[in-house]
This record gives C-alpha cells, structure tokens and sequence, in this order.
C-alpha cells in the first residue's frame, strides 16, 4: 500500500489534497489536529494532519475472453465498503463539531438581521409566536407575510390582521397534511408511542365514539403486559362497552386474539409503553404486529414532552406506516406550537387532539380549520 500523510489548515483542504494525489480509491487509515505554537506561545495555529493509502494492485495477464482490468479494481468494491470504517473518529468528531457551530451562526445571523429589521408594532406578537414555541422557519416566514401586508398597507397591521395572516401562512404549510379521525374502513387500529402520554385513555376515547356514534362492535387487545395497572384500566373501559379484551404476549398470541376477533369490525391495539428513543424496542414492535393495509397506525405525542425528545422517537418509527399523529394532554399547556413544527417537518397529519381525562369527552377530531383556531387559545400579552 502506498501511504502519505497530508497536513492542510482545514479538513475540507486535506482531503481535496488526498483525492487530488491518490484518486477516489484512497482509503482514510488516521487523522489527528496538530497545535502548534509561535511567538513563544502567543500564537496557536491549528492543522489537520490526515494518513491516507492507496493499494498498487499489479495487472495480472487475464483469460483473453476477459478485457483486463485497471489496477486496483479487484479490490474496488471491498475497499469501498471498508472505507467508513477507517475513518477515524477524532476527523468526525471535528466536522461535526464545525458543521455545528456554523449552523449556530447563521441561525443567529438570521434571528439578529430578522429582529432588526422588524417594526416595532410586530415584537409583541412575535413574542407571543416564541411563547407559542413556533420553529424559528415559521415565525421568519410569518414575519415576512406581516412585513409585506404592512407595506403594502402603508399602515399598521391591527392585532386581528396579524392573527389572519399568521391563520394564512400555516395554512399553506398544513394544507396538504391529511386531517380527521378514524375511516372506520380499516379493521385494525394501532395506537403507538411512548409511556406516560396517556395512549390507553385515548384508545378508550375513540373506542367510546366507534361504539356510541358510530354502532360499531369492537375488541380490545393489548400488548403492554409491563404495566398491571395499564391492563385493569383497559379492562375497566372494555366492560364499561362491553367489548371482549385479548391480552398478548408474543406473535403467536397476536395471531390468535385476531382470529378470535374475526367477528368484529374493529380492534384497538393498545402497544406498550416503552422508551421508544431506543430502536430495540420498535423493534420488538415489528416483529408482534402486522402493519399492513388492514391497519391504521397513530402515534400517541403529549404536548407537555420536549420537542427533541419526540423528534428522537418519531425518527424511530420511521419504518412503521404511520398514517398522523395524536396529541394529548392540549390543557396542561400554554403552548401548542410543537403541534405545528412537528407535522410540518415530518409532513404528517393529525387524527385527534385530546384536552382531558374524561371519556369519551375530552377529544376532538383533526380538522384545519379548527387547528388553526386552536393555535390562539391563549391571548399574546
């Protein structure tokens, strides 16, 4: 293998020089930052200092019903492959490292230019969309609609227009996401997501509604043999609707209570609560239910969680046909502006929001036009 090692004041440089001398096929074999030091130690400069190799595979004389083939080629596909694995950490850990204090400059560039540049009538309500936790994307595109509809105005903009046209600019972003509740075409109704957001009062909720407004016969089923107290409460609103529950503990039990099932119109799968940022869980999950055509899918989020914390799990999901979200617990916070970044991001829709513990009373089917208004339930100050 033919070795060199490149030194440049920035990884971009380093590689460029690699890629320049030893091809495409150069494989990363150790990186490292150097510090050195001038003016008796005054001055600190910093380099990237990269090994890299290439191997010289000679030609060999090949059948002459085979064309011959380039060096290196032989071991093309295997090197490819090895490569990621030879990329030191020390280099990763530095780009990542630089990646993300650039984004956190131009993020800050963009906030400060946005803030200077807004008039003075629009910072309590910007604020008001801050309280709200409004992803920065959205309050710069909402800015921008206010600051156009004012100049055009030539006036200022009431507290009314400013509503309308923040109502307008997510309507944009939220008009292709689907909205509403079950289709009651499906079968198989799976409710996911983390412990703790309140999944099992929900399945409750909208079983309670299939049941009364809509005269379907309907069976529970329930994965979450963690949590005792989860299956009793599933039991106590099974009797309360006198609906037949299947408690199971592996795929073979899943195929089972769906056979038993077979006379219903829908079953309500209550899945475990678990700590969905781990993939082993999900799955676990894969493995028990069959996500098919048969199914609806809705994973359970509680407004009162972190937005990072269900981004993580929704990524974790990312396999599972998921058809929109649910959001719980809507009245134990002031703010619902998680509701919109995450739809918008991960360009899902929303079945139902729920606003209390009461069933089947505390939930309200999706729609946009009710969303929107949801989004002024509190009053800026």
């Amino acid at each position: 293998m033919k070795m060199k090692k490149y030194t440049a004041p920035s990884i971009s440089e380093a590689m460029k020089m690699v890629r320049t001398e030893l091809g495409e096929d150069a494989v990363i074999i150790n990186s490292k930052v150097i510090v050195t030091k001038k003016l008796f130690g005054l001055i600190k400069q910093k380099n990237f200092e990269v090994l890299a190799g290439v191997d010289e595979v000679e030609t060999k004389t090949m059948s002459p019903h085979l064309p011959d083939l380039p060096a290196n080629t032989i071991l093309y596909h295997e090197q490819k492959e090895q490569m990621k694995l030879h990329i030191d950490d020390t280099l990763t850990k530095e780009l990542k490292s630089e990646i993300a204090d650039l984004k956190l400059m131009m993020k800050s560039m963009q906030k400060h230019t946005i803030q200077s540049e807004l008039p003075e009538n629009f910072l309590p309500y910007i604020d008001f969309l801050k309280r709200q936790e409004l992803s920065e994307e959205l309050i710069t595109a909402i800015s921008d609609e206010l600051f156009v509809h004012q100049k055009q105005k030539d006036a200022s903009l009431s507290e009314g227009e400013m509503k309308e046209i923040t109502k307008e600019v997510l309507r944009k972003f939220l008009h292709d996401l689907p909205m509403g509740g079950l289709s009651y075409q499906k079968k198989y109704i799976n409710v996911l997501g983390p412990t703790g957001v309140g999944k099992t009062t929900t399945i409750a909720k909208m079983a309670a509604r299939s049941v009364l407004e809509k005269k379907k016969k309907i069976g529970f089923i329930t994965t979450d043999t963690y949590r005792i107290a989860a299956i009793e409460q599933l039991k106590t609103y099974a009797n309360l609707l006198q609906a037949p529950v299947e408690i199971v503990y592996n795929a073979n039990d899943y195929k089972k209570a769906i056979d038993n099932f077979a006379h219903l119109d829908l079953v309500f799968i209550d899945t475990a609560g678990r700590n969905y940022k781990e993939a082993k869980y999900v799955d676990d999950l894969k493995e028990m239910i069959n996500f098919d055509e048969e199914a609806e899918s809705y994973l359970v989020l509680a407004l009162t969680g972190k937005e990072k914390d269900m981004e993580s799990i929704i990524q974790q999901f990312g396999e599972i046909p998921m058809g929109k979200y649910i959001f719980t617990k809507l009245d134990e916070t002031n703010s619902i502006g998680t509701m919109f970044n995450l739809m918008i991001k991960y360009n899902k829709g929303l079945a139902y929001y729920t606003n209390g513990q009461e069933v089947p009373e505390d939930i309200e089917e999706a729609n946009l036009d009710g969303v929107l208004e949801l989004f002024f339930q509190g009053e800026y100050e």
